[in-house]
């Protein structure tokens, strides 16, 4: 009951100003866009780093290829970030922000690394460009400066979904905590199940690199060839190793919270075994599957991101904590202001991701 109260009593009294389900739709739809360019981040700086070291050259050329993609993704992946982040703010206001307090410095941390990796980033860009050898070292510190950040969001997110826990975490012992610096609530398994993707779905656009670019006279259709088959494999072995952690993830699961008897867990458990199949039969001409490829990783991704806030739900009912009864007080002009920009911008982005589509595909000048 002490719980309960208190959630319920650190809700924004003025309550949200649309329908909370709208809210809840829009952070399912945001965050899976978030995590698909997530993944190929750092999928994308893994690949590189990998192309770096190897001897083959046309690893190297990919290598460059991918450090400068890389660059752009982080962009959108921050980007596509912010929403889902403000949605959560929204509706999960008392537990989001609780869990930030606990951790405050954590939360500081995380957005340094976020910088320093997105710096790091551009510098091993840029080194490779130039044909600097030492480039190497920032890569590395790319891919470090992700996972500490990966793991700090990852307990931030767990933290939240603990209430009963707090009051342990902040007088554990026989002073108050409030350093700031505890981080707690890490589960290796969901942390591994949302980090293995990564080569998943860069494995996936690799085969849609190939895929797109064979379309042009100028580039040379063996190397293509080579990265699409690299792409498959990438993609099929972590696809296995990603179920395999996912299931093994699911076996630790809390029985309380009965989430094995959720649809939407079936339903991603059959899209991933599709996808599966899918790239082994992609064996032979990766480059004409990976449309259908990149298709069901999407649509498994989006179905375990619906999975995963049904899991937030299961988590906080004990709590009595629904998003459906939060307190609303509906503002049409800034609910309608918001849809209306909402629209526009998504009418701007399809229209310049068509353009850079069709200039991409043609000759042009470097």
């Amino acid at each position: 009951m002490g719980n309960e109260l208190f959630l319920q009593t650190m809700r924004d009294p003025l309550g949200v100003p649309f329908y909370p389900i709208v809210f809840q739709g829009l952070s399912v739809m945001t965050f899976a866009l978030h995590i698909i360019f997530v993944n190929l981040v750092v999928g994308g700086t893994i690949v590189a780093i990998w192309g770096h070291f190897s001897q083959h050259e046309w690893m190297r050329k990919l290598s460059r290829s991918l450090a400068r993609i890389t660059t752009i993704n982080i962009s959108i992946a921050i980007v596509l970030g912010v929403a889902p982040l403000l949605f959560v703010q929204v509706v999960y206001d008392p537990l989001w922000y609780s869990s930030n307090v606990i951790s405050a410095w954590w939360t500081m941390v995380f957005l340094a690394v976020l910088i320093i990796g997105a710096l790091s980033m551009y510098v091993f860009y840029l080194r490779r460009k130039g044909g600097q050898q030492r480039a190497g070292l920032f890569g590395l510190i790319t891919i470090c400066c992700l996972l500490v950040a990966a793991t700090i969001i990852h307990a931030l997110s767990m933290q939240a979904l603990h209430p009963e826990l707090w009051q342990g975490w902040i007088f554990g012992g026989t002073d108050m905590d409030t350093s700031g610096w505890g981080l707690h609530a890490i589960e290796i398994g969901r942390l591994f199940h949302f980090l293995a993707p990564a080569l998943v779905n860069t494995g996936i656009f690799l085969m849609l690199y190939a895929w797109y670019f064979e379309k042009r006279d100028d580039v040379d259709m063996m190397e293509l060839q080579l990265v699409a088959n690299l792409g498959r494999k990438l993609a099929f072995y972590a696809a296995l190793v990603t179920a395999l952690v996912g299931l093994w993830w699911l076996l630790f699961l809390p029985e309380s919270l009965s989430f094995m008897t959720d649809p939407t867990i079936h339903s991603g458990i059959l899209l991933s075994l599709i996808l599966i199949a899918v790239l082994y039969r992609a064996g032979r001409a990766p480059s004409q599957y990976a449309l259908l490829c990149g298709l069901f990783s999407f649509l498994t991704v989006f179905i375990m991101t619906i999975s995963r806030e049904s899991l937030r739900m299961a988590y906080l009912k004990p709590f009595s904590y629904s998003i459906y009864d939060y307190p609303q007080t509906t503002d049409w002009g800034s609910t309608i202001l918001f849809l209306a920009t909402f629209l526009a911008g998504v009418g701007v982005v399809v229209y310049l991701v068509r353009i850079a589509f069709n200039a991409g595909r043609g000759e042009y000048a470097a």
